[in-house]
């Protein structure tokens, strides 16, 4: 397991960022929230690339305190940072178990019954069933980012994921950041939904490509977190019931 420095740079108009050197451990989770342009997507690209003031943030990126060695920069079997965009797509015509199995190869992993195990992990994120024989490239949204995750967690192993908009993806939230802190994986995600926001450890709020606040829950927002999460589990069951076909006429159990 890695921590994660973010070292600040500056805004669009070169003005410098104002927050401390900021750490991401083991197990820890961050929200970055803000408008759209605001420079959330940048602020995670700078994470994936191991930026050294070399980006149009100025931002410097360290691991475990330092510069990443070499080979975590540029060698993708190495890298100990899974980045999750909204646009990820799978475009190869394979199965997911062959899709898996390839993946294996690359890794020249032989750990049996991987294949089955993130199989397993990727459908307790969504509500769409996968099959080791579906096609990848006929996989919904839900289905290919909920693989991803599964996929980074098991077969890379990732210590450091990145998820962009998971929200927008028809996967269960909740069970995603659950599951992550439980594997001490260290999680960023960009993001609008208020659920994701208020079960992070800390958030940062971005503005005119800066972040301009760093908070750390201190136990106001519990109350606002259990509601939404209400909310939350109302729409979700919604949703299923929706999927399955029912006319929803009934009000009751309404947030």
């Amino acid at each position: 397991m890695h921590t994660i420095t973010i070292l600040p740079g500056h805004d669009r108009d070169g003005n410098p960022e104002t927050f401390e050197a900021l750490h991401l451990r083991p197990g820890d989770t961050l929200a970055i929230v803000g408008p759209t342009g605001s420079g959330k997507s940048a602020f995670i690209n700078d994470i994936e690339v191991f930026a050294e003031g070399d980006t149009a943030t100025g931002r410097c990126i360290l691991l475990d305190g330092k510069k990443p060695p070499e080979e975590f920069v540029r060698d993708p079997a190495c890298k100990p940072i899974a980045l999750i965009t909204q646009t990820t797509k799978c475009l190869a015509d394979l199965t997911v178990s062959e899709f898996l199995s390839m993946h294996l190869r690359a890794r020249k992993i032989t750990e049996e019954n991987l294949i089955e195990k993130t199989i397993r992990l990727a459908n307790e994120f969504t509500g769409e069933p996968i099959r080791p024989e579906c096609r990848i490239s006929s996989l919904s949204g839900g289905q290919t980012r909920s693989l991803l995750v599964a996929d980074a967690v098991i077969i890379s192993n990732a210590p450091i994921i990145l998820l962009d908009e998971v929200e927008n993806a028809g996967i269960f939230r909740d069970r995603v950041i659950t599951c992550l802190k439980k594997s001490g994986t260290s999680v960023i995600f960009v993001t609008h939904d208020p659920l994701v926001s208020l079960m992070s450890d800390k958030r940062i709020v971005m503005a005119n490509g800066a972040v301009k606040v760093v908070l750390e829950p201190d136990g106001s927002e519990e109350a606002v977190l259990k509601h939404v999460t209400e909310i939350d589990l109302y729409l979700s069951s919604l949703r299923e019931r929706l999927r399955s076909g029912d006319v929803l006429s009934e009000t009751s159990g309404a947030a």
